[in-house]
């Protein structure tokens, strides 16, 4: 099996973000996953939450991660392979999902990633820790951009539990 590992270093600078979705879609191009597929903008979307949470929630600098595995076709001839984002920072405090109310700017981020990734969680790491996410290819969720959860049931990830919405 095949496996791709790409990385990206992550200054502590809300400008990165935008850098980092850049850098993501052109990795994916170039691992054969193309623009035009629902997982492509799916996992750019994926980039920016993580990212951006790095960045607004350490004031740490970060590695953005890209892993392909088995990046395909599968016997069908459709899509197959999984991909894994992970950020790693130096901050050790854990990731918080929050709820959003109403008009708030933030607090939306985990819930994104817990609605869009097939499964996501974080790990300590030394003295920081690495969230991170995973799509399969194949399954690459609503075309629509759906929630994967659209029942509204409750969730548990990374050790904790919460209402997905």
């Amino acid at each position: 099996m095949q496996v791709l590992q790409v990385q990206l270093e992550i200054r502590p600078d809300p400008a990165e973000v935008g850098r980092a979705r850049k850098w993501a879609r052109s990795r994916l191009a170039g691992s054969g996953i193309s623009a035009d597929e629902p997982v492509a903008e799916t996992l750019v979307l994926l980039v920016s939450e993580l990212v951006t949470n790095a960045v607004v929630h350490t004031g740490c600098p970060a590695v953005l991660r890209l892993l392909l595995t088995g990046v395909c076709e599968d016997a069908a001839g459709g899509p197959a392979g999984t991909v894994r984002l992970e950020v790693a920072d130096s901050c050790d405090r854990a990731p918080e999902p929050r709820h959003a109310d109403g008009d708030a700017t933030g607090g939306r981020g985990l819930a994104l990633v817990d609605g869009l990734a097939d499964r996501w969680g974080w790990t300590p790491e030394g003295t920081g820790k690495r969230i991170w996410c995973e799509m399969d290819r194949a399954t690459a969720g609503d075309p629509a951009g759906g929630p994967r959860n659209p029942g509204g049931t409750a969730a548990t990830h990374g050790g904790f539990a919460y209402e997905a919405v």
